[in-house]
């Protein structure tokens, strides 16, 4: 579970998701930083606001050309409530839109995060941004 100070080990859920789009025929992927601080901006404005959204900050391509990256080719996914990365790895496969989102083709970069908010009835809420 996920508790106050507790850190996302980025490199494993790197390695996780590699390790699912490489066996369904997709690229692997590697940490970008300036992804690490959009995934991180955006599950703490969700933590912050209680609330599960894509656009709280705005759209993605917004937040990411704001961002200085030029018109990236990008996902994300969202979502609140699971306590590990194995129980949003497993939630995301399980969504249809969020499969298609991990699978995407032609994304070789990553950013992920997970924000506590204990005030929360999700207590945990999670942003991944897959781009080019």
């Amino acid at each position: 579970m996920m508790i106050p100070g507790a850190r996302l080990d980025a490199e494993a859920a790197r390695e996780m998701i590699s390790i699912y789009r490489t066996g369904r025929g997709a690229e692997t992927l590697a940490l970008d930083p300036g992804l690490m601080a959009e995934a991180q901006a955006q599950a703490a404005n969700m933590a912050s606001a209680d609330k599960l959204s894509h656009d709280l900050r705005g759209s993605l391509p917004d937040r990411l050309n704001r961002a200085g990256f030029e018109k990236p080719a990008a996902v994300e996914n969202v979502s609140a409530g699971y306590d590990t990365i194995s129980e949003v790895f497993s939630g995301w496969r399980q969504s249809p839109s969020h499969n298609a989102n991990m699978l995407a083709p032609g994304m070789r970069r990553m950013g992920i995060a997970a924000v506590y908010n204990p005030r929360s009835r999700y207590k945990v809420f999670w942003a991944l941004v897959l781009a080019n």
